[in-house]
């Protein structure tokens, strides 16, 4: 496969799985602006060094050190952080990874190989790297597999590294990847321990550097461990059902996600690799079986999975309340690696667009503007405002209501790092399906933003321009600037929400349609059919006007209410938009009234329903033969603006809603 060059000079590596379809290379997609390319360069500028000041400050960096000078566990002083603080430090390399091989910056360079030597240092000669355990007075290797996130720091840091090698190639990182993977498998495989991790992520690490270096014995451990999961062999620990580990039903027989979402996710991700590299399609199938009753029952508007507080887990069937749920980051981060490894392994276009819907409306939504402020959980509601976060200190997991600089638990700004600096290679795919000599390769833009696209094809390349302000609009004009010497189909996104979609080209008609004319195209794969040529333009024309969106019935937290979407934003009232002296639990929609754009959100025709407040003691019900009628409902409505969702809390603590109750009051 020809590898492609980076704007930083270094050739990128689309590593393809089991399969037809691959990801882009890193450098065969280049973003200049827009949405995401405005966000990439503020994670870039600002989030990378953000995260790594922190983990410098709070000792977790000096943990390295201590393993390496040898007084780690020696000192009598608690080792700062928790015990997989050694992750962040992985999830940090894997996006400086990203960047470099975006960028070539060399300030990041610098980092890069201060931070590697530092870490590489620490690795015992056997392979083992961890700073928590097996060194001086700490606890044993692998003596607590159920919290000790031994293999789970190890599965980051197999991650790093293949983001590394498909950035740059072999380096010193990744040779400590290999090192650290032989152990594992020398430790945990056939005729070694038969245990697993508390945290699912071994698996997709090791899958995802069995790929990169085609090496099948870390694809066969990957397995191992998919395969051992379910089978309640984890020790318990307090308040913790086997569930909450995914380890009461084997992969292959479950039908749902269920127990920590993050962890539920991971293991999913790391089962579909294995699923498609090794050929396993009932594998696969359970996979995608517990997708799709997962995304119709269990999933968010948002895209945000995980509707408990308590083991930030998934909850019941419809159990979906918007001002209880949990919807971590991480695990929309999560949720992008499923759909994104099941959209390659079955070309089913529901892939993509939950891809986007949890990009747009969790991965967009963590952190400020700045890039230097974080959500770590995601409700749909915020009852009240938001106390705001020490700017220099710890902060609680944020409940939400306020993004925080640093958590105890800080997971989500590293794992947002990463997600940001590698976005673009999310955004298309390639499927050579037919692709000998004389065949067509097939490139699809599943995701949408303004930039360069140059893909190989075969020996050649196919170069595409996209100009698009989405999803401000919905436009998208692709030029092509360059064609293979062999037949290209190129393909577009329609999502589910865009009745009412055309395509149209320049040359080459359209079935149905003349050069130049739209043609009414349905939701999901577009084709722009016949041979491309240099100067060939296409045009996508998505409908991104504001649109009404009501729950399911058997959503009880949610019934009565209706929420606003514009294109693949999801759209929340704040009440700093309120008039003057209106409580957010005041207001109701006049859906008669309809919804209407507005700079970019939407604005909606609102009525006051003045709740009583007497003081009296009396419980929250009303007993008689039939409902009462409100009290003091205004006469006379109100425009009310709704803001993307994404943006939330950036004007100071406020209260929000994206469930609005419905309905005419008087």
């Amino acid at each position: 496969m020809t590898n492609t060059l980076t704007s930083s000079g270094v050739r990128a590596r689309p590593v393809a799985p089991g399969g037809t379809r691959r990801g882009l290379g890193i450098g065969e997609l280049l973003l200049d602006g827009g949405f995401w390319g405005r966000l990439q360069e503020t994670n870039a500028r600002a989030t990378l060094q953000h995260c790594l000041d922190w983990m410098e400050r709070l000792g977790w960096l000096a943990n390295f050190d201590r393993v390496s000078d040898g007084t780690a566990g020696t000192s009598g002083v608690p080792r700062p952080g928790w015990q997989f603080s050694d992750s962040e430090v992985y999830k940090l390399l894997e996006a400086m990874a990203w960047e470099l091989g975006r960028t070539g910056d060399p300030a990041v360079g610098a980092l890069w190989d201060e931070l590697v030597d530092r870490v590489a240092a620490a690795q015992d000669d056997d392979g083992y790297l961890n700073t928590c355990y097996g060194h001086g007075g700490q606890p044993a290797r692998w003596s607590d597999l159920s919290a000790g996130h031994e293999l789970y720091c190890t599965g980051h840091l197999l991650q790093a590294a293949v983001a590394r090698w498909r950035t740059h190639g072999e380096d010193r990182l990744v040779e400590v990847a290999r090192r650290a993977a032989d152990q594992v498998c020398r430790e945990f495989g056939p005729d070694g321990r038969p245990g697993i991790c508390g945290h699912p992520e071994i698996e997709v690490g090791l899958a995802e550097l069995g790929r990169a270096l085609d090496e099948p014995r870390y694809t066969a451990q990957a397995r191992l461990f998919v395969e051992r999961r379910g089978h309640g062999t984890l020790a318990p620990i307090a308040l913790l059902s086997p569930a909450y580990f995914q380890d009461d039903v084997p992969v292959r027989e479950a039908d749902v996600w269920r127990g920590h979402a993050v962890r539920a996710l991971y293991l999913a991700a790391g089962a579909v690799d294995v699923a498609v590299d090794t050929g396993d399609d009932e594998l696969r199938a359970a996979v995608e079986r517990q997708w799709t009753r997962s995304v119709e029952r269990r999933t968010y508007l948002t895209g945000g999975m995980g509707s408990r507080h308590q083991d930030e887990g998934f909850g019941d069937d419809w159990e979906l309340p918007p001002d209880r749920a949990y919807c971590e980051t991480c695990a929309g981060i999560a949720s992008v690696m499923v759909s994104w490894r099941l959209l390659l392994a079955s070309d089913d276009v529901r892939y993509a667009d939950l891809v986007e819907r949890t990009l747009y409306n969790v991965v967009a939504t963590s952190p400020r503007a700045d890039g230097r402020a974080f959500f770590y959980a995601n409700p749909l509601q915020q009852r009240e405002q938001g106390a705001p976060m020490q700017p220099d200190a710890v902060n609680p997991r944020a409940e939400g209501g306020a993004r925080a600089p640093w958590f105890d638990v800080s997971c989500c700004p590293t794992n947002v790092a990463r997600t940001l600096a590698s976005w673009h290679t999310y955004a298309a795919f390639v499927d050579d399906a037919d692709g000998d000599a004389a065949g067509t390769t097939t490139v699809t833009l599943a995701q949408y933003a303004s930039g360069d696209v140059r893909v190989a094809v075969g020996e050649g390349e196919l170069a595409l321009r996209v100009d698009t302000t989405y999803p401000a609009s919905g436009t998208m004009r692709v030029t092509v600037l360059e064609v293979p010497d062999r037949p290209v189909t190129l393909r577009l996104r329609v999502p589910a929400w865009a009745d009412g979609a055309t395509l149209a080209t320049s040359s080459g008609p359209l079935p149905g349609a003349d050069a130049g004319v739209p043609r009414a195209v349905a939701p999901g794969w577009a084709e722009a059919s016949g041979a491309l040529a240099v100067g060939d333009v296409v045009v996508l024309e998505l409908p991104v006007a504001p649109r009404l969106t009501w729950p399911d019935p058997r959503v009880d937290a949610a019934r009565g209410t209706v929420a606003v979407e514009r294109g693949p934003l999801v759209l929340c009232l704040e009440s700093v938009d309120l008039p003057a002296g209106v409580a957010l639990d005041e207001v109701r929609i006049d859906v008669a009234a309809g919804v209407r754009p507005h700079a970019d959100g939407a604005l909606v025709r609102a009525r006051r329903l003045s709740l009583p407040d007497d003081g009296t003691g009396a419980p929250p019900f009303t007993s008689g033969p039939s409902r009462p009628q409100p009290d003091g409902a205004t006469a006379d409505g109100f425009d009310v603006p709704l803001v993307p969702y994404h943006r939330w809390a950036e004007r100071g603590p406020s209260t929000m809603r994206v469930f609005v109750p419905e309905g005419d009051p008087q």
